[in-house]
């Protein structure tokens, strides 16, 4: 009771009170403990006390059997106590410096190594890597999942926190953060260049003022895949073996039973058995039951909330600590990496300032937009919008659908339901798709940000944010803004409702001058479309982009109800696409002057839209065949649209096959609601034959191209070299194709074969080289004019 009372008074520096305590200990015959005379010395170190008082209570307190470390070695006290009893020791003893831990003793030898903390070290290291596996154990489906797909996973998860550990372990933060700091100052002042440096140049110049561990930009050792899932294979056997519920959550169990976590089952697809772990059904209902209304990510594939780093080298750029590579690839490629380490590097300078500037660029969330997105979301979403709606209503509108239809066969109703079935979960993966856009999109609506960038192996150029991007749909695009905004000028606002025009799709074949005009006649449904979206005409709904012509339409409502239109600061990015990428390349080569005007690289007073003259083709051959009595060819009467045909043409002169090029005419065909669903399979296979027969007629020289380029990739490969170049860039690019070879991963649950397509002791594929080359080849080539986009 004393002892807490002078810890009270120590506190208000009270020390006569704490005086006239000792004394009345005195008065009863008591002794003071170490507590006591900590109180004293804590008085003592928050007032000002003359030392000789402060010596002889340290005297008093070695008279009494006490010792100073011991107070230290096993003190309970806050930390602002210790603190000022500290400071009091240290007036009259300078050269006291405390024991806080005194190293544990024992005599038995089974704890000797214990006590020793002989594996400490290790199993705090280890502690980072429980996380991760217990992630993807929480994220399994009810339904278990494949065990190669689930390892891959779990080796993948392990082998990204080991590269984050390892480079922190490395990194010297302050002399790193000086760098970036510095770094930062040059974006600040919104220029590319700062003192005659580009971003990169600039980095490196500070790194070598300031001087941080080179072994941050070094090659990082890659992980084969084979390796990442015998890693995440034997975690899986090691969780299946230990991981336990318990008992009482059954109680019709024994005391002694246990209940695995997981099981391990085998289940059927086609022909092949397939190896499967499988939660159990308890652990399911804890989750959902205990389960938070967030979603969790990785911190690499959300968009920045600071400017990247640099790329300086193939090994270093984007992020700090987190895995990414300049050149994305398939698992187990490593002939980029190859390639890049062996190329000069003023070879790359140019691909990595071309980054840097994509990546420099600051974005914002639109949130008018977002928030009408949001409405329909969570309303029953419209697929006119692409907004998909929840799966409960879109089961209850099949089953509707289903019931209203006329009777049919037991084999016509078996079909039906599973085509029920393949939409519903189409429609549930579009619905959480489009669930992680709009959960980082509201996470993100009062921040800037940024989205790093890397390469692919043909050189394009993609944000590293897979999920949610400027890449992405219509209206991705729409609730996206730049965070630097910029004065319209004198003729911004024109270009503003022409390039709403375009978004229309209503006006595609007419001049600029006619689509201003055309923007102008409308202004009244612009407007009212920016002030009343849901409630107004909604006129915006009905266009080929609906949510970049709503953010379209606000942004010109801000910009004419301004004083000053021409001084009206934007921040409406205006996303610019070619007219038909692939086909300006092929005739740019080939000096194809019809073609070249087909899609726009020729002077015109009007535009040319290849998409439209392809299907007027189509139509064309069509009518002549309905002539003929072809019965599917009548039956298309009316549904040849630009739509129709637009992402085949598209895709072709990128290497799209027949059969791909029917899928996607099948798609366009299945949202046309009056077009017979029974007849969709023969009328896509019929138009994909017209649509390649058109475009070898319309661009003969495209296809003698394409012709000699795959024949050059055939030859190349038979001599067992796989196809090779160089960008006009200096981006070296090579083909990872090469033959199958399987191997066994051995473990006490199942074996499991791997086959690995880009195993450079293979022979190439000579198949895959041939037929990959053109679109590769044009990829890179309309990735070099991209990037010098970014850089001029």
């Amino acid at each position: 009771m004393f002892s807490l009372l002078m810890c009270h008074y120590a506190k208000q520096g009270a020390l006569k009170k704490i005086g006239w305590l000792f004394c009345m200990l005195e008065e009863n015959d008591l002794k003071p403990n170490l507590d006591c005379y900590m109180a004293v010395l804590n008085c003592m170190g928050r007032i000002k006390t003359e030392p000789r008082i402060i010596s002889r209570c340290i005297e008093q307190l070695e008279s009494d059997g006490f010792s100073l470390q011991s107070f230290f070695k096993d003190s309970t006290y806050e930390d602002n106590e210790v603190k000022m009893i500290l400071a009091a020791i240290q007036r009259v003893k300078p050269d006291f410096q405390p024991e806080f831990f005194s190293p544990p003793t024992t005599t038995i030898p089974l704890l000797d190594k214990f006590y020793k903390k002989v594996k400490f070290e290790s199993l705090c290291y280890l502690r980072g890597f429980i996380l991760p596996s217990f992630q993807t154990v929480f994220s399994l489906p009810a339904l278990g999942e494949c065990v190669t797909v689930l390892a891959k996973e779990l080796g993948t998860r392990i082998y990204n926190k080991y590269t984050i550990l390892r480079k922190s372990c490395t990194i010297s933060e302050v002399n790193f953060e000086k760098t970036y700091d510095s770094y930062v100052q040059l974006l600040a002042r919104n220029n590319k260049q700062v003192n005659g440096f580009l971003p990169r140049e600039y980095w490196e110049k500070l790194r070598a003022e300031v001087g941080y561990s080179p072994s941050l930009i070094s090659k990082q050792a890659v992980w084969p895949p084979s390796l990442l899932i015998q890693l995440g294979f034997q975690l899986i056997e090691l969780m299946v073996q230990t991981l336990k519920l318990d008992h009482s959550l059954l109680p019709s169990l024994p005391e002694t039973s246990v209940i695995p976590v997981l099981y391990h089952v085998y289940s059927f697809r086609g022909t092949k058995q397939i190896g499967f772990i499988k939660p159990h059904y308890l652990l399911i209902r804890i989750l959902q039951e205990a389960s938070e209304t967030t979603l969790t990510f990785d911190s690499f594939v959300l968009p920045m909330q600071c400017p990247p780093v640099p790329w300086v080298s193939s090994h270093f750029g984007a992020y700090t600590l987190s895995p990414v590579k300049l050149m994305r690839c398939q698992d187990g490629v490593i002939q980029h990496d190859l390639l890049l380490d062996e190329c000069p590097h003023d070879h790359l300078c140019l691909v990595l300032d071309a980054l840097n500037f994509l990546g420099n660029c600051p974005w914002k969330v639109n949130q008018p937009v977002l928030d009408v997105i949001i409405s329909i979301f969570n309303d029953k979403g419209d697929e006119k919008l692409d907004v998909p709606p929840p799966p409960s209503w879109e089961a209850k509108e099949l089953a509707r659908q289903l019931a209203e239809s006329a009777p049919m066969s037991r084999m016509a109703l078996k079909w039906r339901m599973a085509q029920c079935r393949k939409k519903t979960r189409e429609t549930y993966g579009l619905r959480m798709d489009m669930l992680y856009k709009l959960s980082i999109a509201k996470h993100m609506k009062d921040e800037v940000f940024w989205f790093p960038h890397n390469l692919d192996f043909r050189g394009r150029t993609y944000p590293c944010p897979p999920h949610f991007n400027h890449l992405g749909g219509d209206f991705t695009r729409g609730i996206l803004l730049f965070a630097e905004g910029k004065p319209l000028g004198p003729r911004g606002l024109d270009w503003l409702k022409i390039h709403l025009v375009n978004l229309t799709g209503l006006r595609k074949k007419h001049s600029l001058k006619e689509r201003l005009a055309y923007a102008d006649q409308i202004m009244a449904d612009i407007l009212d479309s920016a002030d009343n979206p849901l409630t107004g005409k909604r006129w915006w709904m009905d266009t080929d982009e609906p949510w970049q012509v709503l953010a379209c339409s606000m942004e010109i409502a801000k910009a004419v109800r301004s004083p000053d239109p021409s001084k009206y600061i934007s921040h409406f990015p205006v996303h610019q696409d070619g007219s038909c990428n692939g086909l300006q390349h092929y005739a740019a080569l080939g000096r194809d002057m019809l073609g070249a005007f087909s899609v726009n690289l020729t002077p015109s007073a009007l535009p040319q839209d290849v998409y439209t003259s392809v299907a007027q083709q189509v139509e064309l051959s069509r009518k002549n065949d309905a002539e003929k009595g072809v019965k599917i060819a009548q039956v298309l009467d009316g549904y040849v649209t630009r739509k129709v045909v637009k992402q085949t043409v598209m895709t072709v002169v990128y290497g799209v096959t027949q059969y791909g090029g029917r899928l996607q005419i099948e798609k366009q065909l299945k949202e046309i609601e009056n077009f017979p669903k029974e007849d969709v399979w023969q009328a896509s296979k019929y138009l994909v034959q017209l649509v390649f027969q058109s475009l070898s007629e319309m661009f003969s020289g495209s296809r003698e191209i394409q012709n000699w380029l795959t024949e050059s990739a055939w030859l190349i490969s038979k001599t067992g070299q796989t196809v090779e170049w160089v960008t006009p860039l200096g981006l070296p690019i090579i083909q990872p194709y090469h033959n199958k070879k399987s191997i066994l991963v051995k473990g006490d649950l199942q074996s499991i074969y791997l086959q690995s397509n880009y195993n450079v002791d293979q022979k190439p594929n000579t198949r895959k080289q041939k037929n990959a080359f053109p679109p590769n080849f044009i990829h890179s080539l309309d990735s070099s004019h991209m990037m010098l986009t970014a850089l001029y």
